[in-house]
Formats: structure tokens, sequence, C-alpha cells
């Protein structure tokens, strides 16, 4: 980065990083090309913090301090000019690869739901949120890849990463969701098992609980499979750090549906040598290939078939 100002935005910006997300960070900076390092972080870095306002303290409190943020934003947008120094590299950043405004907005506006979240009644409730929020936090991350949002392909590619990812995200934090009052899995996936809130609250281990955590570690695998045809729509050079990211929510996935109800006491975390051996895969030659062998568990087949194992892990909106 030329400029003193933006080497120091960035630098705040690596720093936040190495806080927040280590694992996520130390992979941006094994597995992705030098020139993309600072603007796949500064996304992250800006969608992390805003996330992070949204996610403490009271209704009020969240509410107050997100309005201001994102006012904040909109005025930096306006302007073309901040004194955050996060703000200020994502500004920077958006600039140079011309990321699309809706994006941004899309983002903001999708943020907002998560301020007082009601749950889902359905899947379609689901799949508006992943639509409104989730989808718009990987173009603004991941998404930068591509100069101007890429073609309407490659953002409908990562929209299976964007659901497989937050499908992942709901299981590996389910424990930590219920303390705080919040249920991410639709009521419709409930009543299909033959299980209540209760059951949850309380650790079930019944038959039913497992048998929905399965099915819904399942529909998260296969999309997972579906996204492998994003390396179609990737130059090489980012090929690492996309099959580190899919292989990472493999193998989460794989960890809920082992530890079965007690997912909803602890939340599933990642397996730090498991993960190295990921790293080292996603770093051989031409390992992410979309039609290369995907990922499997030992003892599996494809898609749903996995769910006769397990692995997972919670919160890695920053290894992607």
């Amino acid at each position: 980065m030329r400029g003193s100002e933006a080497r120091a935005d960035y630098l705040k910006v690596a720093q936040f990083m190495q806080r927040r997300e280590p694992a996520g960070y130390a992979a941006v900076r094994l597995l992705t090309p030098a020139h993309f390092q600072p603007h796949v972080l500064a996304g992250y870095a800006f969608a992390s913090f805003t996330d992070d306002l949204c996610d403490r303290g009271t209704v009020a409190e969240r509410t107050r301090r997100f309005d201001a943020w994102a006012g904040q934003i909109r005025a930096a947008l306006d302007s073309g000019t901040t004194r955050h120094p996060l703000l200020r590299a994502f500004l920077h950043t958006s600039g140079l690869r011309d990321l699309p405004r809706r994006w941004i907005e899309s983002y903001l506006d999708g943020a907002r739901i998560d301020l007082d979240f009601p749950g889902f009644a359905t899947e379609a409730d689901y799949q508006t949120y992943v639509d409104r929020l989730t989808w718009p936090f990987l173009m603004i991350t991941t998404g930068l890849a591509q100069p101007g949002g890429g073609t309407e392909q490659f953002a409908r590619s990562c929209r299976l990463v964007a659901d497989a990812g937050q499908r992942t995200d709901i299981l590996t934090d389910l424990a930590e969701d219920l303390r705080d009052g919040r249920l991410y899995l639709p009521l419709d996936a409930l009543a299909q098992h033959g299980v209540t809130r209760a059951d949850l609250d309380a650790g079930s281990e019944a038959p039913g609980v497992r048998a929905l955590l399965a099915d819904a570690a399942g529909k998260a695998h296969d999309t997972l499979h579906e996204a492998n045809r994003l390396f179609d729509e990737l130059s090489e050079e980012y090929w690492p750090l996309m099959r580190f990211v899919l292989d990472l929510h493999h193998q989460r996935l794989e960890t809920v549906v082992a530890m079965g109800g007690a997912v909803t006491r602890r939340p599933a975390r990642d397996n730090p040598v498991a993960c190295l051996r990921l790293l080292a895969r996603a770093r051989r030659p031409r390992a992410g290939r979309g039609h290369a062998p995907e990922y499997r568990p030992a003892g599996s087949t494809a898609g749903s078939a996995v769910l006769s194992t397990g692995e997972g892990t919670g919160d890695e909106r920053a290894a992607a």
C-alpha cells in the first residue's frame, strides 16, 4: 500500500484481525496472493467490526451504536473520507476493487435484523436472512476477489458459500446462541423432527435432536459441495483460500454431528492439528480445483451420506 496514511490504516486492519480472528488472519496471510491480502482483511475488519456492534449490550444500546456507525459509513461513502482507520481502509479497498455500493447498503440494512433477532419460523425466513445479511457480508469480503463484484454467476456462487457458512455457524454456535436467548434453527425444522425449543434449551440427547442436527448438517454439506463451482470462476491464485474455507466448514460439520445433543450445551470448536492439516492440503498445487476430488470424511461418500460422522466449529467469519 502506497502512502503513509493508507499503510497506517491497513496496519490497524491487520492488528484488529490478528486479535479478533487469529486463525482467519493466518489463513489469509498463508493462502492468498500478496496483492489481495490488504483488501480481504479490510473487508473482514469492516464487516466484523459492524457485526460486533450488533452483538453486545441491550437492544437499545446495540441499536443506538449501530445507527451511529451506519450514519458514519454512509457519510464516508458520500464524502470519500472518514476519521475511522478501519472504515478508511475499507473505503480505500472498495474504491480500488470497484465494489458496488449496493452490497454495502444491503449489508447495513440486513445487519439491523440481528439487533433484535426474532428467529425463523420457516426455511423461507432463513433464506431471506441469507439474502439480506449473509450474502452481502460475503460479497464485501470474499467477493472482493472479483473487481466490480464479478458476474451474476460469481455472485450466485458466493451465495452458496454464504448459505453453507451460515448453516455451519448456526450449528457450531448453537449453545452460545441458546444461552443468549436466540435460536437460528427454523421452527419448522424442529417440528419436522418432533423437537421443541425446550428440548434444545435442556440439552436433550433425544433421537429427534440428533436427527435435527444431522439433517441441518447434511443441508450444509450439500450446499458446500454445490459451492465447488466457484473454483471455475476464480483464477488459480485464489483457490487455496477457498479450498481451505470449504474444507474447514465440512470439518466443523462433522464435529457437530459427532457431538450430537452436546452441541446444545457447549460450542463446537476447531481442532488446531486438523486445521493445520487443512492448511497444508490447501497449499498443495491445484488443491482447490472445482472438479478435483472433493472433501470426504473417512468412511463416507458424498452429500448427506457424510452425516454418519462429524466435526465442526464455530465462528470463522474471518477464515472465509
